[in-house]
């Protein structure tokens, strides 16, 4: 069995894959004071409460985009599991060319989710991640990541908004029924949602005019894209699991798990 672990600036999202199907996927919140054994011990239970033996994990793969909680999480999945993870970095076997001035800069995070849209839905791919912050990037038809734009996630939006404002309340992130808010808490809602929908249509759009790219799908993931995808006609695929199974796919391409 293979675990693979999803670290993000808000959560950190773990699947577990037998063969070619995930078995279990899980979620904890990413906590840069925790310990090696903290880590351990919450990965222990979660593996334990899904119903997967720890004996039968034979490998880990892990993307992460907050170098500050490595030594803990690597070390608790050493002494708590009996693993050396695989991390995926510059040099890591992806099948995706990164044509940029600076490859490096790019997170482990998005190079996951573009090689999976790009194997899984084929080229030219949009690929965007609704996460902590919300990225755009675009994959050419021979598989290069040849553009990617980043902007404030919902939840960061959200909190700026409720924090500098001294009557605003913290409010739930939905989609409300009209624009046309008469309240408080809905006009709030509609600013966020609505909002993201207007500008993830407009990136979307300009994004491919700019590329001059045509055929091009655009595939979702990440918690709130949900919400996003179900309400504009620019987004063809909604994937939650995309990152889990992109690293499923650079697991196999560099023969960890085999």
């Amino acid at each position: 069995m293979l675990l693979v672990i999803d670290i993000g600036n808000t959560n950190i999202t773990l699947g577990a894959f037998e063969g070619i199907d995930l078995k279990a996927s899980m979620r904890m919140t990413t906590q840069i004071h925790r310990t090696s054994d903290e880590y351990g011990i919450l990965l222990h239970d979660l593996l334990l409460a899904k119903g997967l033996k720890l004996d039968e994990i034979k490998a880990v793969t892990i993307a992460s985009v907050v170098p500050n909680i490595m030594h803990s999480f690597v070390s608790g999945i050493i002494k708590y599991i009996g693993i050396t993870p695989m991390i995926v970095a510059a040099g890591t076997k992806t099948g995706i060319k990164t044509p940029t001035p600076n490859p490096k800069e790019i997170g482990a995070d998005r190079i996951v989710d573009a090689v999976a849209a790009y194997e899984i839905y084929g080229g030219p791919v949009l690929v965007i991640d609704f996460g902590t912050a919300i990225t755009y990037d675009l994959i050419t038809e021979d598989g290069s990541f040849i553009a990617g734009v980043t902007s404030p996630g919902l939840r960061i939006s959200a909190n700026a908004l409720w924090r500098e404002t001294a009557k605003l309340p913290e409010i739930e992130i939905a989609l409300p029924d009209t624009i046309l808010a008469k309240d408080t808490i809905t006009s709030m809602q509609a600013g966020l949602v609505f909002g993201c929908i207007g500008q993830t249509e407009y990136i979307v759009k300009r994004m491919l005019a700019e590329s001059q790219i045509a055929g091009c799908k655009v595939v979702a993931t990440g918690g709130l894209g949900k919400i996003i995808s179900e309400n504009t006609d620019v987004i063809n695929v909604y994937d939650a699991n995309l990152t889990l199974k992109g690293l499923k796919i650079i697991s196999d391409k560099n023969g960890v798990g085999r």
